[in-house]
């Protein structure tokens, strides 16, 4: 059986991510409308209908606003944490009650076929969480929304078999940023904000050395960043470091405004 991934949206504007493995299909966030996410879905050939889940990793827009829709169109649940939910009160519109669930971020658990492993992220949210998802003996982990890459994180994904990671900003790029107040660029650098190009890179090789040999990067800025920009910063730590791109790692570059490449990774049972 393959485990199927694609990165919908991934970018400061908007973030919905498409999983599936055996009978199972989710999404991890929705943070474009509904119908954005229903074309999109369209798109790779997903009928938004059979869908099964929706898991939140927080309540800023870029990761709900499309969310209370798609609940309520295909009476998908919506799974969060306690704080999330508190959080996302009255920004969905009107959930029902079966549709809304909580779980410990310290606990696994499973929705259909897929083992879903989540952990807690340093972010500026009420109880941030990316997510590790296993099918078989196969795994794909989330980890954008960071302020910084602690160890805690690094061990919840270590050894994941794709890895989709933030590269959000160039701090160069964001101090000379007009549009954006002083607060704005002082919560992105901080360590409850977003990950830059180069600590991006930090991170890319710490997962290079744990066993991860694909890596998405994502959530990039639209104003801070460039995908080439993005890409270039962690190929060039790679050489030097003496990874070889294509063999020890393959590294690629979700979109903001379109749909992504759509990967399948083959899982024993």
């Amino acid at each position: 059986m393959d485990m199927i991934f694609c990165p919908l949206y991934s970018g400061s504007s908007g973030n919905a991510l498409f999983v599936q493995y055996g009978g199972t299909r989710l999404l991890i966030d929705a943070g474009k409308s509904g119908k954005m996410i229903d074309e999109a879905l369209d798109m790779i050939g997903v009928d938004p209908r059979t869908l099964d889940a929706l898991l939140i990793t927080h309540e800023h827009s870029d990761h709900i606003c499309g969310a209370g829709v798609l609940s309520r169109k295909y009476k998908l649940p919506i799974y969060a944490t306690s704080g999330t939910w508190e959080a996302m009160d009255g920004k969905l519109g009107k959930i029902a009650e079966e549709q809304r669930r909580t779980f410990d971020p310290f606990a696994d658990f499973y929705i259909g076929d897929i083992g879903v492993v989540p952990f807690l992220i340093p972010h500026d949210a009420a109880e941030p969480v990316g997510y590790r998802l296993w099918g078989g003996n196969v795994s794909i982990s989330t980890a954008t929304d960071l302020g910084y890459f602690p160890r805690t994180i690094r061990d919840a994904v270590a050894g994941s078999s794709l890895v989709l990671l933030e590269s959000n900003h160039d701090p160069d790029m964001l101090r000379m940023n007009s549009h954006y107040s002083q607060r704005l660029k002082q919560r992105i650098l901080s360590n409850h904000g977003h990950l830059s190009n180069d600590a991006c890179a930090d991170a890319l090789l710490q997962l290079v050395d744990n066993g991860t040999q694909h890596v998405i990067l994502g959530h990039l800025s639209g104003e801070n960043n460039t995908p080439a920009l993005a890409r270039q910063v962690s190929e060039n730590r790679m050489v030097r470091e003496g990874i070889r791109l294509g063999v020890d790692l393959c590294l690629d570059v979700a979109y903001r405004d379109r749909v992504g490449s759509v990967y399948t990774l083959e899982a024993d049972v």
